[in-house]
């Protein structure tokens, strides 16, 4: 049997193409996962040059020790959020800075992570495996607050459904599986639209991110990492469901923007200047040839800004 692959790295040529990494530069993996991107840039270092790869996950660490042995590299076991503070204590900014954000191959395969509804394990879904799980949240919550998370995070149509699924199933016994909460969701989900394609998908999303907080994280992450650019650096982001880009592609769209006075003034009184500029107008997405490689790639879509 083949060894199982921690994390494929998603449109890896077209990352290394946007970091245009400097061999003496300093470059931030916030997401490292197993530390496949992380290698790659870290292997286009010379003497002078350093890369941070960060993750939350203790797995991922692991895995990115073994991944980075010998190469200019630090490791931290952090959340993406404090990639700031990492940059201040070693009194530096950055050349470029990665997030690869969503879940890594290893937290699906792993089934004992509770992320994936193919495999029964304790639903867990932790990323930085501390905190309340996701069982936690089904057992909770109410039905208004479980809809909620179900149709904000996971764009879930029948949300209220599944909600009351949930709510009355664990007023027998507490949910306690991934195969359990993917049973209850098929049943608040009409039968045609179970047909099209696996219904618990979204749900799954929308609890993962509840449970992870990966949107106020994102939020937070992406003004830290752009304030920690030198001028010339790059911020290249992975993104893999619409709710994750529709924020990056929003606040680079703030950055990238100049005068912002009325269109009938004469000249501008704003002053206002663009921060950044696009390296490319539209996300990338992944080759034909990267999607028979790796399916999971279908979602991606990468922005790329540069820090003026």
């Amino acid at each position: 049997m083949a060894e199982q692959v921690y994390h494929i790295p998603v449109m890896l040529r077209e990352v290394l193409e946007d970091l245009a990494v400097k061999p003496d530069g300093i470059y931030l993996d916030g997401t490292a996962g197993g530390g496949n991107h992380s290698r790659a840039i870290a292997e286009q270092l010379t003497e002078g040059g350093r890369l941070f790869a960060m993750d939350q996950d203790p797995d991922a660490i692991a895995e990115a020790g073994r991944n980075l042995a010998g190469l200019p590299a630090e490791l931290v076991h952090a959340n993406f959020t404090e990639l700031g503070r990492v940059l201040a204590e070693h009194g530096t900014k950055a050349d470029g800075i990665l997030l690869d954000l969503g879940v890594s191959s290893h937290e699906l395969d792993e089934g004992s992570r509770g992320f994936s509804y193919h495999q029964d394990a304790p639903l867990d879904m932790r990323m930085s495996q501390e905190g309340r799980t996701a069982a936690e949240l089904v057992n909770t919550l109410s039905a208004a607050e479980l809809s909620d998370i179900l149709f904000r995070y996971g764009e879930e149509k029948f949300a209220r459904q599944i909600a009351a699924q949930i709510v009355a199933a664990r007023e027998i016994k507490p949910i306690e599986t991934t195969l359990e909460l993917a049973e209850l969701i098929k049943k608040g989900v009409p039968a045609k639209a179970r047909r099209d394609k696996n219904p618990c998908k979204k749900s799954f999303q929308a609890l993962r991110i509840a449970v992870n907080d990966e949107l106020n994280c994102l939020s937070i992450a992406l003004e830290t990492a752009f304030s920690s650019l030198k001028p010339g650096g790059r911020l290249v982001i992975l993104t893999f469901h619409s709710l994750e880009d529709r924020i990056v592609k929003q606040a680079f769209a703030g950055w990238c923007t100049g005068c912002t006075c009325p269109p009938e003034f004469p000249v501008c009184v704003c002053g206002h200047k663009p921060e950044g500029r696009l390296l490319h107008r539209k996300p990338l997405t992944a080759t034909a040839e990267e999607l028979e490689r790796n399916p999971r790639s279908r979602s991606a879509k990468l922005r790329s800004i540069e820090k003026l």
